[in-house]
């Protein structure tokens, strides 16, 4: 493996279909080494805080491959940066990475946390109503990661792929539990028991202390 791009965004207001207002989707490819401390890119914005960023998703990460299989979906070429990810990686299928994986690129390690959920930004970005359902069916959701170590990176840079030496719960099976109501109380604690993200981490916690309680999982 090894980094097609580093992409940064400013914020520009977007208005189109769901959204309106400022966003930091808008990406595009930045020369020279970058500096990636443990709130993320240099020069990167994330506008929705509630939703976006932190130290738990400070980092985006897509593949090649899944850029490849989307421009043949879509019928047109796509441009590092068009998902809002901050690192396109050549070799890289990030539905089969695992929750704890970590990445050497530069002199910067990551650390997977979790699958991206698609919202409304997403679908508005790429001028299409119907696009989350479209990307939720894709099953190629990318991921966030921690900044384990901070440092620089740039295009060009060796991808170094190191396995997460415990349980290993999988990007898309997370990615897929999101959107189930059927998670049994061992699912759910299974997937608490790896370092993911804190928002996905509150919510998995919420639906199994439902369980207990005898009420639905689902949100």
């Amino acid at each position: 493996m090894h980094l097609i791009s580093v992409n940064a965004g400013r914020p520009r207001y977007l208005a189109r279909h769901d959204f309106r207002g400022l966003t930091g989707i808008f990406k595009e490819p930045v020369a020279g080494a970058v500096a990636v401390t443990p709130e993320g890119v240099a020069g990167d914005t994330v506008c929705d805080t509630q939703h976006h960023g932190g130290l738990d998703q400070a980092v985006y990460v897509y593949g090649g491959e899944d850029y490849a299989w989307w421009a043949q979906e879509l019928g047109r070429s796509l441009e590092p940066g068009t998902f809002g990810e901050n690192l396109t990686v050549h070799g890289l299928e990030g539905s089969s990475f695992a929750v704890g994986d970590r990445l050497q690129v530069g002199s910067v390690v990551l650390e997977v946390t979790g699958p991206r959920i698609p919202c409304s930004t997403l679908a508005a970005r790429m001028d299409e109503p119907a696009f989350i359902r479209r990307f939720r069916e894709a099953e190629r959701p990318g991921f966030y990661c921690r900044v384990s170590v901070p440092g620089t990176l740039q295009a060009g840079d060796p991808v170094r792929w190191e396995p997460y030496p415990g349980e290993r719960v999988t990007v898309l099976e997370l990615f897929q539990a999101a959107y189930r109501d059927d998670l049994p109380p061992d699912a759910l604690r299974r997937i608490l028991a790896v370092p993911v993200a804190v928002r996905l981490r509150v919510r998995m916690e919420r639906r199994l202390a439902r369980l207990l309680a005898g009420g639905r999982g689902l949100e």
